[in-house]
This record gives structure tokens, sequence and C-alpha cells, in this order.
């Protein structure tokens, strides 16, 4: 992140906005964003939003990608005067208005259409989705995903989601206590209400554990005492394993040894019965339960056999009448698998639907498990570190649920894999908070600056925000002495923002007038009586860089988002004693 920006002054380098520019887009990007904007209006009754419209701009015009911030100002004119039109004419004027730009933008149906989201197969009438983290952390960034697009999908089909907590693995990734109500909670956050059914795995073992037996018992299913390693060549070699030909009397007696302690964890696990012969050796015989002996943080050490999570995962969703699951493609095994199983008990599998892998460039390298390790070795201070990729750090540093809605509905439900950049989401979630951010003054390494001036005036009326749509203004009381940034200083003609054109002689700054009268460069200021120490924190790769320097001491709420002027948007962590808390969100 850079602080500002170096423009020209005589005679040396000063950091300035500068003055705006109109940009001329050409009728075709123009009439682009006025279909989206009139579109958004109509499908919101006149309440069509920027951050919307901007998605649906970038998707079919990818090549604009890189001037999102330009283009906003334009989608802001043309969705306020959608809204406008709207309001004034009523709905039939934006509808013919749409009509006469794009008749087949008026097809677009509200949610399926502008999320990007294909129809669901099979039947639809009465939609159950489940969402099933793992409650060894928190959500990430990737587990968002699932979360937005399945509660999209029943609020398209006025269907339900369960949120299911995959819990059953107490030694590779066991369950934190904590994570269950975190996750609950960004869930609700994300998706803007609650899961329709909760459920954890681990208050459900005597369903697992009744129809493992129930499978032993109709023959569906053994139990193998084989080393793993002496199965993986029996199954590579398409040859039936010892254990395999044993009737189911003796597999019953290996269940309750099981179930009892009779075998130590890696003597014996319950495996489906397939084909030997089948060409995926992933189908072959595949595993359903083994025997874990560590404890767990709910039912501690009640059970000794837990179920892998592709026989779990299958019963539960029998139970729950799941309709439809949403995975990624590289689980396409576990639909197969998973279908085998059904078979057995009769049952009809759920229409499956697959995503492609998604990398988000900035964060490639993360994972739950990795995260943890990292935390308790105190590379990071915790899950809400603003350099990890969790909904727990992203929402700390300010991001709106909104916006990750936004990109997931933009991206859809698409077997390609892709990469995407945190700048997408960034510039989406700009789009939806400029208009309701109000507005600061932050000067890095500041110095002082005595204002000689001849005009009498000692107040100074500053909008809340450029464009009024945060109404008022912040009124400033200063005298003599103005605070810059250190690099601003220098001899020559320069405007203080909103104040005055400036003539500077060392540190001395004389008001020639109070209009403008050129374009010489503009800098941000602060009167020292209106300032108070700030320390702005910025994430930057694997460190936190931490900017020292004052903020406008004018109504400032912890945890409000400001955008900083000539700087970006950042939330106001703390107040206290001390100097202000900012954390950096993005530009």
């Amino acid at each position: 992140m850079e602080i500002a920006r170096m423009v020209k002054c005589n005679p040396c380098p000063v950091k300035s906005i500068g003055m705006s520019e109109e940009v001329d887009w050409g009728s075709e990007v123009s009439l682009t964003v006025r279909k989206y904007a009139l579109q958004n209006s109509i499908e919101y009754s006149g309440k069509g939003e920027s951050g919307s419209v901007l998605g649906r701009v970038l998707s079919e015009r990818a090549d604009l990608r890189n001037r999102a911030k330009e283009l906003l100002h334009l989608v802001n004119e043309e969705v306020r005067l959608a809204n406008l039109l709207f309001e004034e004419k009523g709905s039939n004027e934006v509808v013919y208005e749409l009509e006469s730009i794009d008749p087949k933008a008026l097809e677009r149906e509200k949610h399926k259409k502008a999320e990007g989201l294909k129809d669901l197969p099979g039947d639809t009438s009465q939609v159950v989705l489940r969402f099933a983290p793992n409650p060894n952390g928190p959500l990430s960034i990737g587990h968002s995903r699932g979360v937005v697009i399945n509660s999209a999908y029943a609020e398209m089909y006025g269907g339900s989601v369960v949120l299911r907590f995959d819990d059953t693995d107490t030694k590779v990734k066991p369950p934190i206590i904590d994570a269950y109500g975190w996750i609950e909670e960004e869930y609700e956050w994300l998706a803007g209400r609650p899961a329709d059914v909760v459920i954890r795995a681990s208050e459900r073992m005597p369903v697992y554990l009744g129809f493992a037996e129930k499978m032993l018992a109709e023959g569906h299913g053994y139990v193998c005492r084989c080393k793993a390693e002496d199965f993986r060549t029996f199954r590579e070699s398409k040859m039936s394993c010892p254990c395999r030909g044993r009737g189911i009397p003796e597999s019953l007696e290996d269940w309750s040894l099981m179930n009892t302690g009779g075998l130590g964890e890696g003597d014996a696990v319950v495996r489906v019965r397939t084909d030997m012969t089948l060409p995926n050796p992933a189908l072959r015989d595949w595993p359903a339960l083994r025997i874990q002996h560590s404890p767990h943080p709910i039912v501690g050490n009640k059970y000794r056999v837990w179920p892998l999570l592709d026989f779990q995962s299958a019963i539960e969703d029998h139970e729950q009448g799941v309709t439809h699951i949403i995975r990624g493609k590289d689980l396409m095994d576990s639909t197969r698998k998973q279908t085998l199983l059904y078979e057995h008990f009769g049952w009809e599998y759920p229409e499956a639907l697959y995503w492609g892998r998604v990398k988000v460039h900035e964060f490639g390298g993360f994972s739950t498990s990795g995260m943890l390790d990292s935390i308790r070795k105190g590379e990071y201070v915790g899950w809400d570190d603003a350099r990890l990729p969790t909904l727990k750090a992203i929402r700390k540093r300010g991001f709106d649920a909104q916006s990750i809605r936004n990109l997931w509905g933009e991206v859809g439900l698409t077997q390609k894999d892709i990469s995407i950049s945190m700048k997408t989401l960034e510039s989406i979630n700009s789009a939806i908070i400029d208009s309701k951010s109000e507005r600061r003054s932050f000067v890095a390494d500041p110095v002082e600056v005595r204002v000689v001036s001849e005009y009498g005036s000692d107040k100074v009326s500053v909008p809340r925000h450029p464009e009024a749509s945060v109404p008022g203004s912040r009124i400033w009381d200063y005298d003599s002495t103005v605070l810059i940034q250190s690099s601003d200083l220098c001899n020559g003609k320069l405007r203080f923002k909103d104040l005055a054109d400036m003539d500077i002689s060392g540190s001395e700054a004389e008001i020639e007038s109070e209009e403008r009268t050129d374009n010489r460069a503009i800098i941000h200021w602060l009167p020292k009586k209106m300032s108070r120490g700030a320390v702005l924190e910025v994430p930057d790769g694997s460190s936190i860089k931490e900017v020292p320097g004052v903020i406008e001491d004018f109504e400032l709420d912890v945890g409000a988002i400001y955008q900083l002027e000539r700087v970006g948007f950042a939330r106001l962590e703390a107040l206290g004693g001390g100097p202000a808390r900012l954390l950096w969100l993005h530009n």
C-alpha cells in the first residue's frame, strides 16, 4: 500500500491526490453500465447497488477489470440515475429504457441469473442442501464459497441448508471446541440468516454405528484385519483379501471386539463390500469405519470406533433428506463410493453438482491445520490476524459480507479451475462501502506548518462524504498551526485541500486565495488542534507495517470504516489513552 502517490509541484515532488479528471468511456461502455444499472434497479425495486452492477459489468467486460476503480465513478452515477428514474417515474419507465438498450436483459431472473447459478437438476420441490465443515478452526475465504452457493440455492428454491459439523476425526484434524460457535456465527453473518438445521456428527454416533452393524449383518460389509499395505496390494491386483470371504457371524464378532476394546487402533477396519474388479481402485471395498481411541472434546472416550467421512457423510445426508450435494470435483470418487453404499441400503442418492478448484493468489499455501500450527508458534497473533485468509480476519479488517456473496455469485458454479485475486474482492467491497463510509484525514509522518493569513476565518466546513451520500459536514476549528505530511513540505505553490491556495516558504504557508486560481497540486492537512496521534497497521505479505501519523479527531467511532483521504479504507480498532489504532482495509 502506498500512503499517497507522487505528483510534481514547483520545485519539488509532493504527494497529492491531484485534480480529478473526467474519463470519456465511449458509448459502448456507457451503455453496458447503464444496462446493468437499470436491470439491477428493476430487480431490487429501485434500490440498485453499485457493487452488484460493477460485478456484472466486469463479468461481461473482463478487459476493464484493471480500471475498476475508475469505472466505479461511472457506475455510481448510472446507479443513482436508474434508482432516481424508478423512484420518480416508476418501474415501467425503467423497464422501457432497459428494453430499448437490450431486450434480453429483461429475461434475467432475480437470484438465479444475478448470482450466476444454473438451475438445480432433478426434483426441486423441496430442496435440502448441506454445508459440512470440519470444526478444526474458523471458516476461511475458501469455505465461504460453500456458504454462499448453498444458501443462495436454498433462497432460490425456498429450501433449507443443514450446517453439519463433520467432527469425527479426533487424530489428524481434531475439533476445536470454540470453532463450533465461531462457524455458526460466521455462517449467519455471511448467509444473512442462521442455518436451518445444525448437526454435530459426533453427537450422532449411535446412528452411524447402527447402520454399520446393519451393513455387516446384511453382508454388505465386512471387518478386515489385513494390514493397510497388504490390502493395498490386493486392491491393486484386483484380488479379494482373506477377510472378504469370512462369514457374517465372524464379522459381527470382530465388530463387537472393535467396539469393546478387544482390538486396538490399526488392528481392523470395516469395509463396504463392492467389487474388487471395478475399474476405479478407489471404489474397491473402501473403508467405512476405523478404531480410534483419541478422546473427543465433546463426547470424550465414549466411542472406540469412528466412521470415516465418506460413510458418515452418506448416512447423514440420507437421514437429513439432502436432495442436492454441492462439492469440489476432487470429491467425485466420494460420490461414486457413496452411491454404491446407497444401493446396498436401497436408497436414492442425491443430485450431485461440482465446482473446480479456486486459488486466491495472495493466500496460495494456507490450510486450517497449517494456520493453527503457525498461531501456536507465535507467527500470528490469532485466527483474526490480518495476514490470514480466515473470515475472522476478513471481518475484522472491515469487508462487507455482501462483497463475498457478490464475488462467489459472479463466479457461479463451474467445474473450471480458476484463480482470483483479493484485488477483485477489494474492488467489489469498495463499491459497496464507498457511499456509506465517512471521510477522515490521516497525515503520515506529520510536520508543523504555520499559516500566515489576512483572512479572518478560523473554521473550515468539510463534507462527510464528497458526494453527500452521508449528509452533513465536519467542522474544522484551526489556528495558525497545521500539520502536513513531511514529504509534502517544499517551497512552492500548493493548495491545502478545502482551504486555500498557498505559497510555502520553509515552514510557513501564506494564503494567496481561498478560491482555486490554477492547477497547482493539492495536499492534505490537519489543524493541529483537530488531530490526535494514530498508527495505521498495514498487512504486507508475512509482516504488518505500522505507519505512524495523526488522524482527524472528529466524531471517531471504534469499529467504524473510514476512507482516509489520499490513503484508502481503514477500520478504527481502538482509541483508548494512547494513539488511535487503525487497520488497513484496501484502496
